[in-house]
């Protein structure tokens, strides 16, 4: 799937951009990887249990992928957009907010995170000392 195509999926939704990523493209909304479209398949993001358990009720599954060496690793954090959001704007924009709610608390705990490093990194400042 191009990024012309990604967009136009996803304008019922939001206003998205794309990025290469993973052999694939990732979709944006501001800062917000919310779906990546790789290997076939649009896959949406998420961070709760409970979105988890609706969408493995909706024939969803978690994102896979095989290291070398035929490793099975599966990422939790994306899973399989359901099929009938492919064909149901509602269905769409019912799987894709919390995707979105998802990736931008993701976003949001890695930018702290970042402040957090950077805080450490810089040197400190000893107070000058005042002449009399």
């Amino acid at each position: 799937m191009d990024a012309e195509s990604i967009e136009d999926l996803f304008a019922p939704f939001a206003r998205v951009r794309t990025k290469r990523m993973f052999s694939g493209h990732g979709a944006y909304v501001d800062d917000a990887c919310f779906a990546l479209c790789v290997m076939g398949d649009i896959w949406i993001k998420t961070d709760d249990e409970a979105e988890r358990a609706a969408l493995k009720a909706a024939g969803s599954r978690p994102f896979a992928y095989e290291k070398s060496g035929g490793k099975v690793v599966t990422a939790n954090a994306f899973w399989s957009l359901p099929d009938s959001a492919l064909d149901d704007e509602d269905e769409l924009r019912r799987w894709c907010r919390p995707a979105l709610e998802a990736a931008r608390r993701t976003a949001a705990q890695k930018a702290r995170a970042k402040a957090r490093k950077a805080a450490k990194a810089a040197p400190r400042r000893t107070p000058a000392k005042k002449r009399v």
